[in-house]
């Protein structure tokens, strides 16, 4: 199966290279749920992984939720040129509409330059797919648009619970688009990803890091976060999925 890494940095980026992923998801901010990265941290991910991997920028110019203003649509528009301008292989974006459907106008807007800026770029509608109604319908109207993939829990929170549907999602696409299973994904759902027949697995591989030092006195970490944490990518996780991916 092919492995999918998210990657918040140029470390990320050399560890999954070096450890077998197939690609990463670059973007920033994971903790909000990822946004697009800047222009020089594709730059340094590029470096890092040395060509090794494909490298397909998240486009998701706020956090929040997937229904966007003419002014958000125009940022990921710019964000999608520059990134792919910079030799980004494809990118990650999705748009819904305020009654859950995927807002098929302004998807094919940001398809459209996407292909337009490189007609060899990939496009993966992410998992805004798991709030609309039924994502085994939708992949029919991804497949329409154009995209190459989707990146799916099955609309659960999480993978080991959305089994079912993501079967159905790959049936529906009949070879014509690749469903890719992440959210929540265990290592251990991985054999039965493959016998539901999905070729591709995602995970954000993430490792907390943290230079926390209590004060005097103090016993704990502060109870609310920890204002020093920020995540970086587990090598030993990605050793492992790499390994179970196969």
């Amino acid at each position: 199966m092919k492995l999918e890494i998210v990657a918040v940095g140029a470390q990320g980026a050399a560890v999954a290279a070096e450890e077998g992923a197939d690609r990463i998801e670059l973007c920033s901010a994971l903790e909000l749920g990822g946004l697009t990265p800047s222009q020089g941290l594709m730059e340094a991910a590029q470096e890092a992984a040395g060509g090794r991997l494909e490298i397909h920028p998240l486009i998701r110019s706020r956090p929040g939720d997937f229904l966007y203003s003419s002014a958000d649509v125009d940022t990921m528009d710019r964000e999608i040129r520059f990134l792919l301008t910079q030799g980004a292989q494809g990118v990650v974006i999705g748009v819904l509409t305020a009654a859950g459907d995927i807002d098929v106008r302004t998807t094919r807007k940001l398809a459209d330059t996407a292909l337009e800026t490189n007609p060899k770029a990939q496009l993966t509608f992410h998992r805004a797919i798991d709030q609309t109604p039924d994502p085994a319908a939708a992949v029919e109207q991804l497949v329409d648009l154009g995209f190459t993939r989707v990146l799916s829990s099955g609309g659960a929170p999480t993978v080991g619970a959305g089994i079912a549907t993501l079967e159905r999602m790959v049936q529906r696409a009949a070879g014509r688009l690749e469903v890719m299973a992440g959210g929540g994904l265990a290592l251990d759902d991985i054999p039965a990803l493959h016998r539901a027949g999905l070729s591709a697995v995602h995970l954000s591989a993430k490792a907390t890091v943290s230079t926390w030092k209590n004060p005097a006195g103090a016993t704990d970490k502060p109870a609310a976060s920890d204002p020093t944490a920020y995540m970086v990518t587990d090598r030993e996780l990605v050793r492992a999925a790499r390994a179970a991916a196969g």
